[in-house]
This record gives C-alpha cells, sequence and structure tokens, in this order.
C-alpha cells in the first residue's frame, strides 16, 4: 500500500485486526492531514486529537471497524465537545449528553476525531457557515472552488479528502446524498426508522434520519450496521438486517423504475447528469435488471406542504427574540414561516405529506428500485446558491439544485447516491437509486453489485 489512507474502512479495520497496523497509527496518519487539509476543504469544526488519541490506546479487535477514525456531523450531539449546529448562537454550547446514534458508534470501536462542517441548523442544501466563527466553506476536494454540498458538506469532503475513511451524516431532503454527489461518495439514507433519533426525537415529521458517508459501498453498509436499531423508548422503528452481508449476495433481477423530470420545481437537467443517469440505466439492464420509464410519483402540488413542515422544523430551534439578528438571513426567513403556521395547519401538513407518500408508494410498489439523477448539475461554485439579500431567491436556488432528493425523505424508503460519473474536468456526479421501504439490504446488494461492473475506487481528488 502507498499510504494508510489509500485502504477502505473495512482493510483498516482488517489491518488492524491483523496487527499490519493499529488505531493509534491510524489517528496520527488522519490526524496529521486534518492538520494540513481541513481549513482549505472546510471540513472540521472541532478536532478532538487528545480524546482520540486516549479513544485508540485503548482500541481492541471486536467488530470489522473497531478502532478504525471516523467523525460526527455537527449536528449530533456527543457529550463533553462543542456542538455548535452551524450556528453562532451555539457557539459555546458543549452537551452532557450524546446521542444514541453517537453512542453506538463509540460502542463499535470506531474512533472519532472531532465534529464535521455544516451550515446553520442544517437547513440548506449547501455548507456556508459563518466563516469567521464556524468555519470556512465546506468544498469538493476535486475542485476547492466549489460546494461539496450540505448539510453533511464537512462529512463529505473529509471522507473524500482522505481525512477519515467514512463518515456519520444525516438528511432531511437529501442532506447526505447531495454532498455524496458533490464529492465522488456513497451516500446512503435508510428506511425511516432504521436509526434510532433517540434521546431528542426532535423531527415529529419524519423526514430526516442519520446515515453513513463512505467511498465504497461495503464501507457505508458496515457503517449502518453499526449505526442500524431501536433503542428503548423509540416511538417506531423498521426492520434491520445484516447489510455489510447483503453486499455478498447477488441481488437477483430487479425491476427499476426510472425518471428524470425534476420533482419539487422547474429546473434545467444538466447534460452530465442526464448522461450519468442514461449510462447508469444501461449499466443496470447490461447487468440483466428491467429498467422501465414512469410517470413522477410526487405531484407538484405536494411542494408547499413539505416546505409548510421544513419551515416548522427549522423553527422548533429556541432562539431568544433579541438574539435573532446573529442568525443566518436563510435561517430567520424560514423560522419567520414556520412560526406563521398554526398548529391545526402544520397537523394538517403532516396528514397530506402522509397521503401524498402512501399514494407514491403504491405507484412504485410494482419495482424493486427507482433510479433518478442526484442533483440537477455538478458541483456548484461556493456562493452560487446562497442570497443573503433574498433568502427566498436562496431557497428557490436550492429547489433547483437538488430537485429530487427530498422525494425519498417524503416516502421514507431508503435511498443512495452512487458516484458513477465525472464530468471532462473531473467534477463527481451521482445517481441515485431508491428501494422498497425497510428493504435497505436489497438496496445495498443492488448497490454494491453496481460498484462490481463500474468501480470507482481509482477515482481520487488533488489532495489525496
Amino acid at each position: 500500500m502507498a499510504e494508510l489512507h489509500d485502504l477502505t474502512a473495512l482493510e483498516q479495520g482488517a489491518a488492524i485486526r491483523n496487527g499490519e497496523t493499529s488505531s493509534a497509527e491510524l489517528v496520527e496518519h488522519y490526524l496529521a492531514r486534518i492538520e494540513r487539509l481541513s481549513d482549505e476543504l472546510g471540513a472540521f469544526v472541532t478536532v478532538t486529537d487528545e480524546s482520540a488519541r486516549a479513544a485508540a490506546a485503548e482500541a481492541r479487535g471486536g467488530g470489522p471497524l473497531a478502532g478504525v477514525p471516523t467523525a460526527i456531523k455537527d449536528l449530533n450531539a456527543v457529550a463533553g465537545v462543542p456542538a455548535r449546529f452551524g450556528s453562532v448562537l451555539f457557539r459555546d454550547f458543549v452537551p452532557d449528553v450524546s446521542d444514541e446514534v453517537v453512542l453506538r458508534i463509540e460502542h463499535a470501536g470506531l474512533v472519532s476525531l472531532g465534529k464535521t462542517n455544516t451550515p446553520e441548523f442544517g437547513s440548506p442544501c449547501y455548507t456556508e457557515p459563518d466563516p469567521d466563527v464556524i468555519a470556512p466553506p465546506a468544498v469538493t476536494p476535486y475542485d476547492t472552488s466549489r460546494m461539496a454540498g450540505g448539510s453533511s458538506g464537512g462529512a463529505a469532503t473529509a471522507v473524500a479528502g482522505g481525512l477519515v475513511p467514512l463518515a456519520q451524516g444525516s438528511d432531511g431532503g437529501g442532506s447526505i446524498r447531495i454532498p455524496a454527489s458533490c464529492c465522488g461518495l456513497v451516500g446512503f439514507k435508510p428506511t425511516r426508522g432504521v436509526i434510532s433519533g433517540s434521546p431528542l426525537y426532535g423531527d415529529p415529521v419524519g423526514l430526516g434520519t442519520n446515515g453513513p458517508l463512505a467511498r465504497t459501498v461495503r464501507d457505508a453498509a458496515a457503517l449502518l450496521d453499526v449505526m442500524a436499531g431501536r433503542a428503548v423508548g423509540d416511538p417506531t422503528w423498521a426492520p434491520v438486517e445484516p447489510y455489510l452481508a447483503a453486499c455478498g449476495r447477488a441481488p437477483g433481477r430487479r425491476r427499476v423504475a426510472r425518471f428524470v423530470e425534476p420533482v419539487i420545481t422547474e429546473a434545467v437537467i444538466d447534460d452530465e447528469c442526464r448522461s450519468a443517469w442514461e449510462d447508469a440505466s444501461r449499466l443496470l439492464e447490461d447487468l440483466g435488471h428491467e429498467v422501465v420509464d414512469v410517470d413522477v410519483p410526487v405531484p407538484r402540488e405536494a411542494v408547499p406542504v413539505f416546505e409548510t413542515c421544513w419551515a416548522v422544523l427549522t423553527a422548533l430551534t429556541p432562539v431568544p427574540e433579541e438574539e435573532r439578528e446573529q442568525l443566518r438571513p436563510l435561517t430567520r426567513w424560514l423560522m419567520e414561516r414556520g412560526e406563521a403556521v398554526g398548529g391545526p395547519e402544520f397537523g394538517r401538513a403532516i396528514g397530506e405529506l402522509r397521503r401524498v407518500a402512501a399514494r407514491a408508494l403504491i405507484a412504485l410498489a410494482p419495482y424493486d428500485a427507482v433510479l433518478t439523477p442526484t442533483l440537477a448539475v455538478p458541483p456548484l461554485p461556493v456562493g452560487a446558491i446562497r442570497d443573503d439579500a433574498d433568502p427566498a431567491r436562496d431557497f428557490e436556488n436550492q429547489k433547483r439544485f437538488t430537485p429530487y432528493t427530498s422525494t425519498w425523505n417524503i416516502t421514507g424508503m431508503p435511498a443512495v447516491s452512487l458516484p458513477l460519473h465525472r464530468t471532462p474536468d473531473g467534477l463527481p456526479v451521482g445517481v441515485m437509486l431508491a428501494g422498497r421501504p425497510g428493504e435497505d439490504a436489497g438496496l445495498f446488494a443492488l448497490a454494491a453489485q453496481v460498484e462490481a461492473a463500474a468501480p470507482w475506487g481509482d477515482r481520487h481528488p488533488p489532495c489525496w
């Protein structure tokens, strides 16, 4: 091997178990890369080097990822570690409890090197928090003038840039899959309920979930194995299967629905994104699957209902009136929209969103998977979407950039972005596969088959 970070996460875990390296050696290797590259990439907001070294010194054998370095998105609480949530208002906040998903990652023996960059409260699909207080913008390491996407942008650029081999992210409207596409990664959003939301259960709508970002399908599956499962007290949950094991089995012949028409807004689909989708369709057919054109399963009329719920979720964050001027313009605008929604209107919106999801699930029931582009365009220049002077236009810009991903948050279906395509100038372009609810393992089997047929493991950014 040329460098430790050339190994996949699973290969690093195996090397630890075989005595070819140690968790401590891996931690030092990645901490050196973080020190050299993190500011340029906008990857980390907090580096927990001391606790990482202590955890690595105690690392022992165990599961396939024991001792392997990782990172936690700064929307998730880690006891004793600052959690800024991308906002200057939380610059001094340190939680005293950890989220359940963090505890599971720690229990599996992974070693967190710190907290990754995220936009304020995870609202936008770009990661550009206050650079003077939080972190520089998160950028794709394939072109550091262009965005990494969001809201898991720091996690994605950290993995793509070789600062950690894999990382935890979260996704309420595409926040894992968007940066996966921008950064050339596998980003997996599991079925609603696969990962516990304990202890806060902060999303009453059911749009958001945690999930893995990794360079390979197998690494992503191994991390989901770690994160998945109900906690005592969870109000609802989904069935869980061994996801890494699923990657080793043939998926069988699948019926794959496909559409390319944008779902949530009128948007121009870049030729490269369309080509990626067409190429993926042909690849699936070559693998023996049936690919069928279908109508968009979610009507455009459902978009205002989703936006109502999205705005209310933003407004749930407690912010004193006297401190609101410190919020980013988009956050203030969404919060004001959410606060203008009454209780009965919010309840009706949740009910209608569930009816929309049910109709979509019925329409897609004859199919094992659904293929779309991940994004409408390749990664844009930093600042191209954000419009602080006009947050409403900012929001519309976001919808045109990512008109597909939120569909699967509405339905609760699992969905994965795969880095199958590159533009002529080397920018990553993802394609997205969604699966039936609760059949995440089957989606992993299909994704692993696609990766084996068209591997992307030799594609690395200049900083590699």
